[in-house]
């Protein structure tokens, strides 16, 4: 089992302005995305800007497992050469994803048609996981799984070999269930077929479509039906990754606690599916500006402007948008704490279930640094104390967690003491340069335990 090794504890203080160009990481999701998909097409798919984080690195190795050849060209450019739709070799040893919800469950997809067997594990988080909400699916076209009690890693997959289409209605909003279910269909005969009651990140459906896959997708009274014709010849293609905006939310929202600040992020893809973190900062006025909109590889791209914003307020966030922002209520419940009012969160289940329970920890550091939160088992509210009245004087639990250790470097960065988090490193999994670019800024962010 993979881990984090020695805990990297890391504080951050108030600071001045935070200032200039935070050029963040490329996308996650899109990156896992590129090397599956390379390695499921026939020729060489070129990657360009793809995220270099301990996730994305483990995927890269997983891919090498099956059998394509991916190599790093340096600069965040990688090859990856493809054995073709049904092309997976098996593996002569364990896979290991780290720290990884998405890396596993799509892996999982991507060889569960395949005749061959594998067999998956990650780091304690990871391992404490439910990965039933895959293996279900995934079991509707022949293939077999066998794991911890409460369907958990490590688990060995033994894939389908004679794998039938299915069709699937996803019983909660995950673009990972989505994307592992369609990427099984991709090597079982006739149709496979994906029903969302509620959109998610639709990556995968792209980029699909950008590899040669015949995919249709409609609205109906069922929801959003997605259709996948099995097994085609997927063709290599030229993927220029787009800057992430999860990684983007932190230097955005650090910029709009930190007074003076003026954060220039650019290149951020703002996919409609992914956007709901910047809708919903706007509505609390927030001063972000989207500069220099484009397209690029199919995704919609901008440069984000975020200013100091003093006056910020609480606002309600409909449920409809928790799929579009699920990985930034952390950050968001930051912002909240410096805002006016009750921000109230609603139909968050999700984040019950992520690399940690999202809401008790972040719940629990807002409490102990002076903030009122209220929870419950899918929704809960930050009561915001205004700019500069922010307590903080905190140490924070990660809990293995990348996502709560920068939100609450983020806090840090504004609160009347410093706050802490007592290990840092699972930072890497996601956004490797994230100190060194808030540092950039004019950020105080200590480490200690290297």
């Amino acid at each position: 089992m993979s881990g984090h090794g020695t805990p990297v504890p890391m504080t951050s203080r108030a600071c001045g302005p935070l200032t200039g160009v935070a050029e963040v990481p490329g996308d996650k999701s899109i990156s896992h995305r590129s090397l599956i998909l390379g390695a499921l097409s026939i020729g060489e798919t070129r990657i360009t800007g793809l995220l270099e984080g301990d996730d994305v690195l483990d995927t890269a190795r997983a891919m090498r497992a099956f059998g394509a050849t991916v190599t790093d060209l340096g600069g965040g450019a990688w090859s990856v050469q493809g054995v073709g739709v049904g092309g997976f070799a098996e593996p002569a040893g364990v896979i290991d994803c780290g720290n990884s919800g998405t890396g596993v469950r799509l892996i999982m997809g991507a060889m569960a048609t395949t005749g061959i067997t594998a067999t998956f594990t990650g780091d304690a988080s990871l391992c404490a996981r439910p990965m039933g909400r895959v293996t279900d699916p995934l079991a509707l076209f022949g293939c077999r799984a066998v794991g911890r009690q409460g369907g958990r890693l490590p688990m060995t997959l033994v894939g389908a070999a004679d794998p039938v289409p299915v069709r699937y209605v996803v019983p909660v909003p995950s673009a990972q269930v989505k994307s592992a279910v369609l990427l099984a269909g991709l090597n079982a005969p006739g149709e496979t077929v994906v029903i969302e009651r509620e959109a998610t990140r639709d990556h995968t459906e792209r980029m699909l479509v950008g590899f040669g896959a015949e995919i249709e997708i409609e609205q109906t009274d069922e929801g959003r039906v997605i259709t996948l014709q099995g097994q085609p010849d997927l063709q290599a293609q030229v993927i220029a990754v787009p800057r992430d905006p999860s990684s983007a939310a932190f230097p955005v929202c650090a910029a709009l606690i930190v007074p003076g600040s003026d954060v220039l992020v650019p290149g951020i893809g703002l996919n409609p599916t992914r956007a709901g973190l910047f809708t919903t900062l706007r509505e609390m006025g927030a001063d972000l500006t989207y500069e220099n909109a484009r397209e690029e590889g199919g995704e919609p791209v901008a440069d984000l402007r975020a200013r100091f914003s003093a006056d910020l307020r609480g606002v309600v966030v409909p449920p409809a948008r928790a799929a579009s922002m699920i990985d930034e209520y952390p950050v968001l419940a930051v912002v909240a704490a410096f805002a006016q009012g009750v921000t109230e969160m609603r139909g968050v289940k999700e984040l019950r279930v992520k690399e940690s329970d999202r809401i008790d920890a972040m719940a629990k550091g807002l409490r102990a640094a002076g903030v009122k939160v209220d929870e419950g088992d899918d929704w809960w509210t930050v009561t915001g104390l205004g700019h500069g009245n922010v307590p903080g004087g905190i140490t924070a639990e990660s809990r293995l967690d990348h996502r709560i250790a920068m939100a609450f470097m983020v806090m840090g960065m504004a609160t009347q003491q410093p706050v802490s988090v007592d290990d840092g490193s699972p930072i890497t999994t996601s956004f490797p340069i994230f100190g060194p670019l808030m540092a950039s800024l004019g950020a105080q962010i200590d480490r200690s335990g290297a």
